[in-house]
């Protein structure tokens, strides 16, 4: 199999993976991709997709970003300036985590209106930064000791059936 101009990622995902002390099956499962597709990353053989660079992101507690440019999915003088201004917004403490996801909502129709950013990095960049935000609340709620929506008890759900 010829190997593909993805060795720059193959070998940092191996150096993030050992410096945090994970096997390659364990990284793997924490990830949730199979051992030996995530060793074809690293050898250089594959070239994964934005969604299983985010999932092997997280479990290594790394930024996303970092493997987009890596892996050419994010050019990184191209989308700096992008990335650091969602960095800025998410980092605004005078913002609520929901006032946050709306702010950069209207910044991403702007640049989708103005013919930037309309391509699938953008949506995995989107992904990330709501997936963070919703890390975030969740974080917060539990710390609060308030219910969480993964405990089912989410008082805004719509599937109630009347009992009979």
């Amino acid at each position: 199999m010829a190997s593909l101009n993805v060795g720059n990622l193959g070998e940092y995902l191996r150096e993030q993976r050992r410096s945090a002390q994970l096997s390659l099956r364990q990284l793997a499962e924490a990830a949730g991709v199979s051992n030996p597709y995530l060793s074809q990353i690293e050898r250089g053989l594959r070239k994964p997709s934005a969604e299983v660079l985010q999932q092997v992101a997280k479990a290594l507690r790394i930024s996303a970003e970092t493997l987009y440019v890596r892996a050419g999915i994010l050019d990184a003088e191209r989308d700096r300036d992008e990335v650091e201004t969602r960095a800025v917004i998410l980092a605004d403490p005078s913002l609520n985590d929901r006032q946050k996801q709306v702010l950069l909502q209207i910044y991403e129709s702007f640049r989708k209106e103005n013919g930037t950013g309309v391509d699938v990095v953008t949506d995995a960049v989107t992904d990330v930064v709501t997936d963070a935000i919703q890390d975030t609340a969740a974080d917060k709620r539990g710390a609060a000791g308030e219910p969480s929506a993964a405990d089912g008890s989410d008082a805004d759900q719509h599937d109630h059936k009347p009992s009979s």
